[in-house]
């Protein structure tokens, strides 16, 4: 495999040493809180890289202290912008203001301007070369005028972070085949780039099977510590329970070019809807396993991580998930590991994501994964993109696959009851 050059242009250390006059207390106009200051960090002509407002540390000293460190800001650049990048420069804006940003109640709160650093970014040939680069590091002259200008401390670098692409040539329950992005220079326009078969899809959806899919082999871990979220109960009336079994033994089968199954996904826990509703509500949500084979050619399953899945209803509709990793030697509640709790809008779509600089997980390191997610109602093809450094073979590939195919089909079961499912995902007796 071949990974794609994407590139992250990272802006850390942020601290400002404020003039006096913003040194003062409340009585100075200033917000009176620890990061009464705020930055919008903005990497022009890149469309892909919206702006980011972060707070900013105050620094009384020469160099920030420790404790005043901002969350670091990180524009990922993928192969046709670095492409771009590498031939012309860009403009990395740094707009500081005092105040609180966002808005409140539609208005936006008072906000001073500080003042405005631009700063030229080009790609570097150690950033090129697979190497990092420190494209400016120290305090720098915000202006705004006056004797004593306020000075802002940051560390602008280029972080190679080459990623491997796999493009959804369909619709999951359409069986489709998945095909990888070539790297290198097949890349520099995204485009046009290059594709090649590297899994194809299975997809079923037979209600009338068990929970745990008859279409996979056995799973190869204790039965009595997976039965709490193997075997859901069966309770409620007929009509309920039809409603349940449209939701339920949805199985997404990875294969490799032999024809080898090597990654699945199952849903274990029925997608159902809460008692006087019409959605899978987060105290009830469902439930699918990721698993892999515990052996090559053994016909074994084991579970590698567990997604959950409901709706959130208020001011927007989103589909939130859970997703942790479960450890071999482990029992549930202490044999995993969370990964990632968050939401993507049922109306616009985005993106599901893993990340280490986006959650505080341990198991993970920088970027990991990242899957698109169309809106409700529109045909979903997902794009993967898998962090190189947490790819060791195709079958790690094919895991994050399923992964990716169980978050994409968790947009349709967690739509509401009241509308009717697709014909493609719907189970071979579902006229009964």
């Amino acid at each position: 495999m071949e990974p794609c050059p994407f590139v992250r242009l990272i802006v850390e250390s942020l601290a400002l040493k404020p003039p006096p006059p913003l040194s003062k207390p409340a009585d100075a106009g200033v917000h009176p809180s620890s990061t009464p200051c705020f930055c919008i960090v903005q990497l022009h002509d890149f469309p892909s890289s919206s702006p980011q407002s972060i707070p900013i540390p105050l620094a009384s000293s020469g160099s920030p202290p420790e404790s005043a460190v901002s969350p670091a800001v990180v524009f990922t650049l993928d192969p046709a912008s670095v492409y771009c990048l590498a031939s012309k420069p860009a403009c990395l804006t740094l707009t500081v203001y005092t105040g609180r940003a966002g808005t409140t109640c539609g208005f936006r709160p008072g906000r001073v301007l500080v003042g405005r650093v631009r700063l030229a970014v080009e790609l570097t040939a150690e950033a090129a070369a697979a190497r990092q680069a420190v494209l400016r590091s120290g305090w720098v002259d915000v202006g705004g005028g006056g004797r004593s200008p306020a000075l802002l401390h940051l560390v602008v670098r280029l972080e190679p972070d080459p990623r491997y692409v796999f493009q959804f040539g369909g619709e999951p329950e359409c069986s489709p085949v998945v095909f990888q992005v070539a790297g290198g220079a097949g890349c520099r326009k995204h485009s046009g780039c290059l594709r090649q078969p590297a899994f194809s899809c299975r997809f079923s959806a037979d209600r009338r099977r068990s929970t745990r899919s008859s279409s996979l082999p056995p799973v190869t871990s204790n039965r009595r510590r997976l039965k709490s979220f193997l075997l859901p109960s069966l309770v409620g009336d007929r009509a309920s329970r039809l409603r349940r079994d449209q939701r339920k033994g949805w199985t997404v089968t990875i294969h490799d070019h032999s024809g080898s199954p090597v990654a699945a996904a199952s849903m274990i826990t029925p997608f159902v809807p809460s008692p006087g509703s019409d959605i899978v509500s987060r105290t009830n949500p469902g439930a699918w396993l990721i698993l892999q084979p515990a052996a090559p050619f053994s016909g074994i399953w084991k579970p590698w991580g567990r997604l959950e899945a409901w709706r959130e209803r208020g001011a927007v509709d989103s589909l939130g998930y859970r997703f942790e990793l479960i450890l071999e030697s482990g029992t549930v509640g202490s044999g995993s590991i969370a990964i990632v709790e968050s939401s993507i809008s049922f109306r616009n779509g985005g993106e599901f994501l893993i990340d280490a600089g986006a959650t505080a997980a341990t198991a993970a390191r920088g970027f990991v994964m990242s899957s698109t997610v169309e809106a409700e109602g529109k045909a979903s093809l997902p794009e993967v993109r898998l962090g190189a450094y947490h790819v060791a073979c195709m079958g790690d590939a094919a895991l994050f696959v399923a992964l990716a195919a169980a978050v994409d089909l968790s947009m349709d079961a967690c739509q509401l009851f009241s509308r009717k499912l697709r014909k493609e995902l719907c189970g071979h007796d579902d006229q009964e």
